[in-house]
């Protein structure tokens, strides 16, 4: 009989756990979560996430690999399941030589490298010549990338885990060990994978104090920008950014943003959407006909989403809790799209060693 695992939330990182493991054959898996694809709240983090594919690991760290051992997937995705709402994209990466220390600097402070570790992962990847660079840039960098349609990827996702047999259902549990009872089966799980993201923070058997919110703001517009474009801060605040992305198949496009620590506010702040349109609107005119300010702008919505932030970086390890194994698979931040499947592919080797079933995932 297969081993029983339940896994606990349905984010990306949840999602894509579930599906490798799933695709293995080896395991009796159920998906438990409060909020599924479909659902729009300040709890779920993955819906409101642009997403893209902008590596800023630190080289040697597990997010390094994590990163690195992703791409492949998403460029496969990309290239050849257009319903899994993938798109390639060029990017460019715009650095300002006086955002280094600041908030957005520090999070954007590998991707601005001139000599990145992934520019042997990404194609094309290449030094924008000076004469390419806006007033006020001092650098920058360019490659092929990928942008999801959240709002198509996430129940891809989730129909893929279905097609390999996983179940999936609604549940609330205030203690991590209470999910062991929660398996389709009625059966008590042999094995639990937590992917609560922000809620690690206080989940009952892991309240893990390293876990803190970084607001994020954005607005999605119906304008096509014809490239997805970073820069490495602004003069509007140090926690404030300026990023373009277009999501693939009519997802629309996304522009933020900010990146602000300890930040629980949930709704959207009037003033900063509009510096964020303006400052994506001086950065890319073509998102506007010729004339235009911001007014030039179709907004879809106004957007805020809570990254998973974790001091220390993301948590891939085993332990067990109340007489239960339990893999932990959290804390991937604003980067939770981009390092899917290698720390869904690490979660699945802690499962693999604490179960002594299943084959190389």
């Amino acid at each position: 009989m297969a081993p029983k695992i339940v896994v606990l939330g349905a984010g990306v990182s949840g999602l894509t756990t579930a599906l490798l493991l799933a695709r293995s054959g080896d395991y009796d898996i159920t998906i438990v979560a409060k909020h599924m694809p479909g659902d729009y709240d300040i709890e779920y983090a993955s819906p409101w996430a642009g997403a893209n594919y902008l590596p800023v690991a630190t080289p040697g760290t597990p997010s390094e690999t994590y990163e690195r051992t992703t791409w492949p997937e998403l460029a496969r995705l990309a290239e050849s399941l257009p319903e899994a709402g993938v798109h390639f994209q060029d990017t460019v990466i715009y650095r300002r030589a006086k955002d280094v220390g600041t908030a957005t600097g520090d999070w954007f402070a590998e991707l601005l490298k001139e000599d990145a570790w992934f520019k042997d992962v990404v194609p094309n990847f290449r030094i924008l010549p000076t004469s390419d660079l806006p007033a006020g840039i001092d650098g920058g960098t360019a490659f092929t990338s990928v942008c999801f349609n959240t709002a198509l990827y996430l129940p891809w996702l989730t129909s893929q885990c279905l097609k390999h047999g996983a179940q999936v259902r609604r549940g609330i549990v205030s203690h991590v060990a209470e999910a062991a009872n929660l398996h389709h089966t009625g059966q008590r799980a042999d094995l639990l994978v937590n992917c609560t993201g922000l809620a690690s923070l206080r989940l009952g058997g892991v309240e893990d104090a390293a876990v803190y919110p970084a607001r994020g703001q954005i607005v999605v517009v119906r304008n096509d920008p014809q490239v997805m474009a970073s820069v490495s801060g602004t003069d509007d605040g140090s926690d404030e950014a300026t990023y373009i992305m277009h999501r693939a198949a009519g997802g629309g496009c996304i522009l933020g943003g900010c990146l602000q620590k300890d930040n629980w506010e949930s709704q959207p702040d009037p003033n900063m959407a509009v510096r964020i349109m303006k400052r994506c609107v001086e950065l890319c005119p073509k998102l506007v006909p010729e004339g235009q300010g911001i007014e030039g702008l179709s907004i879809v919505r106004h957007s805020v989403g809570l990254r998973p932030m974790r001091k220390g970086g993301p948590r891939v390890e085993r332990e067990v809790i109340r007489g239960v194994p339990v893999v932990h698979n959290y804390g991937h931040g604003g980067y939770g799209y981009q390092t899917s499947y290698g720390a869904a592919q690490a979660a699945g080797r802690l499962v693999r060693k604490a179960l002594g079933v299943g084959a190389r995932l």
